[in-house]
């Protein structure tokens, strides 16, 4: 019986010093290696891909804004008020844009209007989002400097409608970087754009 015992542990040993010996377990091995690094290209690749097609999408809500805001008339701008309902106006756009690119608003379009005052107007919402969406609107931006094409030096200081926001994008490249190199901490800000467009009135 002993014999027995013997040859069963000697059959065992001879067979993972067989499959240990092949070249799968140097694969398995080289995988097991390789797969943080590989988790850290695919989840990178993603985040930046979609946080980049969500920059393209910023930009042009922000531009139709400034677009909008300065085709409007200047009339009831004022200062040190609540938001008059040009500026309101060019939130509004700005919040549908994001509603048809299937954006997270984060509640931009429940601000109420009476709680912003400026100039500048700066709205901001946080419902359902990883961080505060901030809308900012200039009507009358000071520093629209356009070349005088007579005399290139000189600058036309025109009144311009300026329309920024800062949208708060859910990273997850800091929380995978961290396979590679534990206790690392990158910092990934909101996406931030803005568009100055001159003023027609």
């Amino acid at each position: 019986m002993a014999a027995l015992r013997h040859a069963g542990s000697l059959f065992r040993v001879r067979s993972f010093a067989h499959w240990f010996g092949r070249t799968d377990a140097s694969s398995l091995a080289e995988f097991a290696i390789s797969l943080p690094l590989l988790v850290v290209l695919v989840v990178g690749i993603f985040d930046f891909g979609g946080a980049f097609n969500q920059k393209q999408e910023l930009n042009n809500a922000v531009r139709e804004g400034a677009r909008f805001g300065a085709a409007q008339p200047t009339n009831d701008l004022c200062s040190g008020c609540t938001v008059p309902p040009s500026v309101d106006a060019i939130r509004v756009l700005v919040d549908s844009y994001l509603t048809a690119a299937h954006l997270n608003d984060c509640g931009l379009s429940a601000v109420a209007a009476g709680t912003v005052s400026g100039p500048p107007w700066a709205y901001q919402a946080s419902t359902g989002c990883a961080g505060t969406l901030t809308l900012t609107i200039v009507r009358g931006y000071p520093d629209c400097g356009l070349p005088n094409p007579a005399q290139p030096p000189p600058t036309i200081n025109i009144p311009c409608t300026k329309v920024t926001i800062s949208y708060p994008y859910a990273w997850h490249f800091n929380s995978v970087i961290q396979l590679l190199v534990p206790g690392s901490n990158y910092a990934l800000t909101n996406i931030s754009t803005s568009a100055t467009v001159a003023n027609m009135d």
